[in-house]
């Protein structure tokens, strides 16, 4: 009764991994990225605030926000792609205003941090920052997410023993084979790298990443593996502020990966200054905009050998 062979069927998913694979196939897939922190606080400022005040009927003098009080929105109430969240705390913060102006009460036209957490609560997600430096065995990864960039530390530690490698922190399977490989490597190049072979047969060494309820995976972790295992071994320190992403082969070479823009955002928002990123990976960062990555010193290579020059001391 009805003709459906010239209808397209446009449907979403923030997770395709829930798909049924049969469909999966008969399907074009577009993958559309969520926005930044910073594109999130320029909709809020130029697009979200003037509707929720037009909505409430508050005048623009009497409600505004700073773009860091929005930023400390998003970072400490949102875990999200989109705006949607963003929105209705907004609309919340408007609300209240709206009842000081009904009210007659005093108040400063710009709406504080102090009164965000006031009327939203005590935030409940807190800021990545960075907290490592100087330390053995302890390195800055980068990885993105379904709400944007993070960082993660990978932490690596020796124990008497008889060579096992073990692996902590719920790693999906392309992690664990990202350690593994990683542990292969330096196992292989450990006359070079200065390392008594012995070492690998009289220890037993663990790999983890921290935040444990949280599932991991990936390949971007390789060189961070590389670069805390040989840190463990060598008992070299890794250099302070400094952050990578990147791929490794059995042949020490260094792969592109995904999500970039995303990764060295969280990087600077987190106080890292320095990121090292594969040859390959140079042309997403063209792709930035320039005050973005202001500030940022970025060291592309094609090698662990390169990598583990810039990022050990």
């Amino acid at each position: 009764e009805y003709d459906l062979s010239k209808v397209l069927f446009i449907a979403t998913a923030n997770n395709i991994a829930n798909i049924a694979p049969a469909l999966r196939d008969r399907m074009e897939m577009i993958n559309i990225p969520g926005y930044l922190i910073e594109e999130k606080v320029r909709i809020a400022l130029d697009h979200l605030l003037p509707k929720q005040r037009e909505a409430h009927g508050i005048k623009e003098q009497e409600f505004t926000m700073a773009p860091e009080v929005v930023e400390g929105i998003i970072a400490g109430y949102t875990r999200e792609s989109g705006v949607r969240s963003l929105d209705k705390l907004l609309a919340k913060i408007a609300r209240a205003r709206a009842k000081q102006i009904a009210f007659d009460e005093v108040f400063a036209p710009e709406v504080s941090a102090r009164e965000v957490e006031k009327i939203l609560g005590m935030p409940k997600f807190l800021k990545e920052e960075y907290e490592v430096g100087g330390m053995t065995g302890v390195v800055t990864g980068l990885a993105w997410t379904e709400v944007g960039g993070d960082i993660l530390y990978i932490e690596s530690v020796l124990t008497p023993g008889k060579g096992k490698v073990s692996l902590t922190g719920n790693l999906g399977d392309v992690m664990k084979e990202s350690a593994t490989i990683a542990h292969e490597w330096v196992m292989a190049h450990s006359k070079e790298l200065g390392i008594d072979p012995a070492l690998f047969e009289k220890n037993d060494i663990n790999i983890h990443v921290p935040e444990g309820a949280i599932p991991k995976d990936g390949p971007s972790a390789g060189i961070t593996m590389v670069t805390s295992i040989v840190s463990t071994y060598t008992g070299r320190k890794v250099r302070d502020r400094i952050a990578m992403t990147g791929e490794t082969t059995l042949r020490g070479r260094v792969m592109p990966v995904g999500g970039v823009k995303e990764k060295i955002l969280a990087a600077k928002r987190a106080g890292i200054n320095e990121l090292i990123l594969s040859e390959e990976n140079r042309k997403d960062i063209a792709e930035i905009k320039p005050e973005y990555i202001d500030g940022l010193t970025f060291h592309y290579v094609k090698t662990n050998d390169e990598v583990l020059k810039q990022a050990l001391i």
